[in-house]
């Protein structure tokens, strides 16, 4: 009997050898709008083998706009967002906390979480149980990016780095509500959870590694621990070259981290990491997917096979088709997995 989109996933990150390997394709407002088409002759060919949960937060009071629109959007944090260009997300100019001393003023939104959890976890699971698809939950803590979309960039960088009392007690605040946000997860019949911090820049970690560590590390640890807990996964995503804390997320237990392979060294990586967590994908949006060529893709998919391929698991056939990307190239790159596939079971 075939195997379900929900058992190849979990195959794939046990390691337990898949059918085939998953997929996952991201898709960005600017794609849909400008290759409708092409996005939905790919989805035809190479369905996706995951699913999200039902919105079942409250909305919030606070939120003013589209984050994809051109302008000004607020969150329901009360961060202020200016975007220049339609289909992405803009950036924070104003921060919300200008100074760290007044970190009691940030109020995060507890009340958009469930009003009634019990009818919420139904809600969930029930959709769960109608469909084969892996199902993530429809939340993303993201405490490193909160803190900066409420302190400003450069402030951030700044507590960071040369610790200013208040910081420490923002980070709290912040952790605590994404904990409280992933338990209510965590009892619901969702395959997994995922949270998000982008931590490179294009060639090292934003901040020293032990500053990391000692900040950060423990947050990912609890949701990870939470997670395992309760029987789900763990997804991770970080943009940039964080191959110096990979070992870290593979020790609190990051099952699938999603990653600019193309911005670090693959052999490194296939040293460091292969067989010890998964690769969710991608592949290089920034020369490979906009590039005019097919084979640049093909190629790209050849690297990554390369250094990081294994029929039993590990890695997942995923890439953003976000600004200014080729549809030729990203079908090229399904196409070329399925290549790989064929030609390691032959």
């Amino acid at each position: 009997m075939p195997q379900t989109a929900r058992e190849i996933v979990t195959r794939c990150l046990k390691f337990g050898t898949p059918e085939r390997m998953p997929r996952d394709l991201w898709t960005l407002p600017w794609a849909e709008k400008n290759h409708a088409e092409e996005i939905a002759e790919m989805q035809r060919r190479f369905p996706s083998d995951f699913g999200s949960a039902p919105n079942v937060y409250r909305p919030s009071a606070r939120v003013e706009g589209d984050p994809y629109a051109v302008g000004r959007f607020v969150d329901e944090w009360g961060s202020i967002f200016t975007n220049i260009q339609e289909g992405v997300i803009g950036e924070v100019r104003t921060p919300l906390v200008a100074d760290i001393a007044d970190w009691k003023s940030v109020e995060p939104p507890y009340e958009t979480l469930p009003e009634n959890p019990s009818e919420a976890r139904d809600q969930i699971n029930r959709h769960c149980a109608s469909t084969d698809l892996f199902v993530r939950a429809s939340c993303c803590a993201r405490p490193w990016e909160r803190y900066q979309f409420l302190r400003g960039t450069e402030n951030s960088m700044m507590d960071i780095m040369m610790p200013e009392e208040g910081a420490a007690d923002l980070l709290r605040v912040i952790h605590e509500f994404y904990m409280k946000e992933l338990e209510f997860w965590v009892t619901t019949d969702v395959d997994a959870i995922m949270f998000m911090d982008d931590w490179g820049a294009q060639s090292q970690l934003l901040i020293p590694p032990p500053i990391w560590r000692e900040l950060f590390k423990p947050f990912y640890r609890d949701y990870c621990s939470l997670a395992h807990a309760h029987g789900k996964f763990a997804f991770m995503h970080s943009d940039g070259h964080i191959s110096e804390v990979y070992e870290d997320l593979i020790e609190v237990g990051v099952d699938a981290v999603n990653s600019q392979l193309f911005c670090m060294d693959m052999a490194d990586l296939e040293q460091h990491a292969k067989g010890k967590i998964t690769f969710w994908g991608e592949i290089d949006r920034q020369h490979v997917l906009p590039s005019p060529d097919a084979q640049d893709g093909r190629d790209a998919v050849r690297k990554v096979a390369r250094h990081l391929y294994d029929p039993r698991g590990g890695i997942i056939t995923q890439f953003e088709f976000g600004a200014g990307a080729n549809p030729e190239v990203a079908v090229a790159i399904f196409e070329e997995w399925e290549k790989v596939q064929e030609e390691a079971l032959s």
